[in-house]
Parts: structure tokens; C-alpha cells; sequence
């Protein structure tokens, strides 16, 4: 799972753990319910827009027609997130559902703009006498952002970040030590994995140890919660007034502002102005996308750009070169980079502007050992790959078309070439900014590791007849909830969410059979 959906799986399950009145109060700000569907899965939103505009309850077994029998798991997690979230509502029968009605209203309301005037904060009418641009906006945030980046790593020289700052990595398990001197404080496992995330990941990680935190400060959880989605819903580069801020919200402003997230003059200002980190919290938008300045705009449409193979790669590319044999090239002086790429290259060389070094077993391992992922390792070189790799492997891929769909024609005795053949062709292959040894060899060195897994279910035996076997096995491989079976001695694993599923499934399907 890449780092953008996990970051939202995990806030997801933030919000399926809180109370259900708690989950209530946020479904009365209409820019709570638009982040909130935001943030769902794509079938969850799905579920939600075709109840939206309906007022009548949907039934059950209208619903499963909705979706292919492939598709039962998504169904399943897809249903099972909107009852954790109590976005939907059974009627007494069990048989029909109904959206839940304050969601459904407001969030009605975004969408057809009948929301109130102040319901994703007030503009500031009068002009800041003090410029205040987008540009001045992103510079301000990614020295923030890179100021807890940089503690984090080590770097020499560095500013020490802010005490509250300095609380959420422990509380969060990203850095440790004793007591609150930040020279006895030390990069934890979990804190590698934190660096190799991308930033809206990284951005939640601490806002949620932050929420955490809210019942010791004396805070109102739903005034901070409905606070950090508004700040997603407003626009980059506008000023908006404190006084619309509650008690709660006025006093999150000085901590947002040390992570980047607000930027406010001091703070006694009328006005505060919502930051890129901010503004892309719950949207697919890329924030800086990586823990340097070097890499602070989105790679959107790399593979399409004009490179020039003379010049030096700009501060808004890509950086990295990596060889079929495993040596590593990076265009960057950032010292933050430097030290990310330290963490699972072995660097032999430094430049005014480059850094060479080896991918080897023992570097892997060594990144491993500290709790990062194969996947998160290749993700990252992936991300932040240099243009030229993006225009060789796009090469590449149109080459590989090209062969198919020719070959396509000649099987076909020469007829010509359809649209579907192609698009069969591009279906077949997919984008490879590095070289496939390099990633098969990376994700080898994790199985090396990895050689026995372990998971918490339950175990299904003792079928009176290989019927009862084969419905209730085909069915938790159908929700996705199967993890191992043997057909001949008619067992069967499920996990420990799944098993309530399948249960209730074989209460109603056997007895219905007997």
C-alpha cells in the first residue's frame, strides 16, 4: 500500500474509533463531511453519492447488484466503514439502509452551495499591508516542515524545533529518549519509516498524535477535528479572520504554525493564511512531496516534459539515476537528501551537487533492520527518479506496445490494428522507472527476512458435508477475509475481523439450506 492510501486508511480508523455522539457533532460542519468523504475509499463514496440524493432506504439486496461478485471485498470493507463511521443506518428488519441524515444534509448542502457563508471560514476584506503570496507561502512551510525533518535525521547545524513539536515525535514513537532535552533525543524505527512517507503521511501522522492529545489540554476534540478539515477545504493564497475561530481553534493556530500548516505574522494578528501543507490535507493534491526544497513541486507531468540531457537538473526534477548494476546517482546538496538516502544507499562519493553511491545487501538490510519496507524503499526512488529515467522507461513501454500490437496483426493475418488491440497492449505492461533487477533484487533481500508470517483469526473444521465446506470457504474468499484453506480435509483460516462476517453469513445461508 503506498504511503498516500495508508495515511489515509489510517486516519480513517482514527475516526471509526471515536464515540458515536463524537461522530455525530463532526457531521454538523459541512466542510467535516466534505473531508470526510474525501478522504473514503472510491466504492465508499460511491455507496454514498447513490444514497445521497435518495430518500427512500436502499435494500440490502439491491446493493450487492451494484457490484460485481469479484468485487465482494471492497463491498464488504466498503459497508463495513460507513457502520464503523455510522454513515449509515439499518431499519429494524436489517434489510434496508439509509444514509445518515445530518451527513446527508450537509453535505448536500457543499454540494449544491447552500452551505452558510462562514461554513469554510470568513475571508479577510481588507488587503495585508505585509505581501503575502503562494510563493512566500511554500517557502515559509517547507523550512518548517524540513526544520523537523532535519532534527529528526540528525543533521549538524540544525534549528531545534518547538517544544511541542519536540512532544509529538515522542509521544508518536518517532524519536526517544529522556526526558525532553532535545540532544538526548533519537531516531526510533518508526521514525525511518516516517521520512521515506510522502508529506501529507507525514502531516497526518503528527496531527493525529496531536488529537491524541487533545483531553489532556483541555480541548474540545470535535472544535480541533472540524478545524484541521477546514483547513483542507481553504484556498492557497487567501487570508482568513481569526475572530470566526473559536476559543480552541485560536489557540491551534500557534501550534499549526510550527509545522507549517497556518502562517500568521505573530500572534496577535487578525488574520492567518492557510499554507500548501495545509490546503492539500485531504485532497489526492501533492504537498512538497518530499523532505527537501529541492523536491517541493509536484512531478505531474515529467514524463511529458522536454529534457534537456546537458543541463543540470533543475530544483523541480527528479534526482535520482540508478544502473542496471545497482549504482546510485543523486543531483541534490540537500543535506536532508543526503541523509534519507543514507539510510538504505551505501554513499561512497560527494559532489558540489551530486552524491554516488551503491544499492547493496548489507545497505537494504540495513534499512530493514530499522523497520523500512522494501515497497516504501523502491517507492521513494521511484517518486523522486530523474527525468531522463522517466523519458527511458517511457521509451521503453512504447516500444513494448509497439511489438505487441504488431505481433497482435500478424496472428490476425494482417487485419488491421483496432483501438482495443492497443489499449489490450498498454493493459499488458506498465511504467518502469527502474531497472526491474534492481526491484526484484530489493524486494529478495525482504523475503530473506521475512521467510514465516503470522496472523490472529480463527479456524473453520468439523463440516458435516462438503457442501457446507465449499459456500461458506468460497465466500470469505469472496470478502477477502480467507488466509489459508484445505479443500480435502474441508479446513479452513478467516481473520479476526472477518470471522463475524462469515459467521453471520452461515447462520443465514445454512439454516436456510437444512
Amino acid at each position: 500500500m503506498s504511503s498516500s492510501n495508508l495515511f489515509r486508511a489510517t486516519v480513517n480508523e482514527y475516526l471509526e474509533g471515536l464515540p458515536q455522539p463524537v461522530q455525530s457533532k463532526l457531521y454538523e460542519a459541512p466542510a467535516t463531511c466534505l473531508s470526510i468523504f474525501r478522504l473514503l475509499p472510491p466504492m465508499t463514496k460511491f455507496y454514498i453519492m447513490t444514497m445521497l440524493f435518495n430518500e427512500k432506504p436502499v435494500a440490502l439486496r439491491d446493493m450487492d447488484k451494484w457490484c460485481k461478485p469479484g468485487s465482494r471485498k471492497l463491498q464488504f470493507e466498503s459497508l463495513k466503514r460507513l457502520k464503523a463511521l455510522h454513515l449509515i443506518k439499518e431499519d429494524n428488519t436489517g434489510t434496508h439502509i439509509r444514509l445518515n441524515s445530518t451527513f446527508r444534509q450537509n453535505f448536500r448542502d457543499c454540494l449544491t452551495g447552500s452551505q452558510a457563508a462562514n461554513a469554510f471560514g470568513n475571508l479577510c476584506t481588507t488587503p495585508d499591508k505585509h505581501k503575502v503570496d503562494a510563493a512566500f507561502l511554500d517557502t515559509f512551510a517547507s523550512q518548517k516542515w524540513e526544520t523537523i525533518l532535519h532534527f529528526m535525521v540528525g543533521t549538524e547545524s540544525t534549528v531545534t524545533p518547538s517544544t511541542s513539536v519536540l512532544s509529538l515525535l515522542k509521544l508518536g514513537g518517532l524519536m526517544e529518549g529522556p526526558g525532553t532535552n532535545p540532544n538526548n533525543l533519537k531516531i526510533t524505527n518508526s521514525g525511518f519509516q516516517f521520512l521515506l512517507q510522502d508529506v501529507n503521511a507525514q502531516i497526518w501522522t503528527l496531527l493525529l498524535q496531536y488529537l491524541n492529545l487533545t483531553q489532556d489540554l483541555h480541548m474540545d476534540p470535535v472544535d480541533v477535528l472540524n478545524f484541521i478539515f477546514i483547513l483542507g477545504s481553504l484556498e492557497l493564497g487567501k487570508s482568513y479572520t481569526v475572530s470566526s475561530l473559536s476559543a480552541t481553534q485560536v489557540s491551534m493556530l500557534a501550534d499549526l504554525k510550527d509545522y507549517g500548516l497556518v502562517y500568521q505574522r505573530n500572534g496577535n494578528s487578525s488574520r492567518f493564511y492557510p499554507t500548501r501543507l495545509a490546503t492539500t490535507l485531504t485532497s489526492d493534491s501533492a504537498a512538497l512531496k518530499s523532505p527537501s526544497v529541492a523536491l517541493d513541486q509536484a512531478l505531474e507531468g515529467a514524463e511529458n516534459q522536454a529534457v534537456n540531457t546537458s543541463a543540470t537538473p533543475s530544483s523541480q526534477q527528479g534526482t535520482i539515476i540508478i544502473e542496471t548494476n545497482f549504482k546510485m546517482y543523486a543531483y541534490t546538496n540537500s543535506p536532508l537528501e543526503i541523509a534519507v538516502l543514507n539510510l538504505f544507499v551505501h554513499l561512497k562519493t560527494r559532489f558540489a551537487n551530486m552524491v554516488c553511491g551503491q544499492i547493496t545487501r548489507e545497505s537494504i538490510r540495513n534499512a530493514l533492520y530499522n523497520g523500512i519496507t522494501a515497497d516504501q524503499i523502491i517507492k521513494f526512488l521511484e517518486t523522486h527518479a530523474h527525468p531522463q529515467m522517466r523519458l527511458l522507461a517511457k521509451e521503453k513501454l512504447d516500444k513494448k506496445i509497439e511489438f505487441d500490437a504488431s505481433h497482435n496483426i500478424n496472428t490476425a493475418g494482417g487485419a488491421p490494428q483496432s483501438q482495443a488491440a492497443r489499449d489490450g497492449a498498454v493493459a499488458q505492461h506498465k511504467l518502469e522507472l527502474l531497472p526491474p533487477t534492481v526491484v526484484d533484487q530489493i524486494k529478495l533481500w525482504q523475503l530473506e527476512l521475512d521467510r514465516i508470517q503470522t496472523f490472529d483469526g480463527y479456524l473453520f473444521k468439523d463440516f458435516s458435508n462438503q457442501q457446507e465446506y465449499d459456500v461458506l470457504s468460497s465466500y470469505a474468499s469472496e470478502v477477502g477475509v480467507l488466509i489459508w484453506s484445505d479443500k480435502v480435509r474441508r479446513k479452513f483460516f478467516v481473520t479476526q475481523q472477518g470471522v463475524s462476517q462469515v459467521v453471520d453469513f452461515a447462520n443465514r445461508k445454512l439454516q436456510r439450506t437444512r
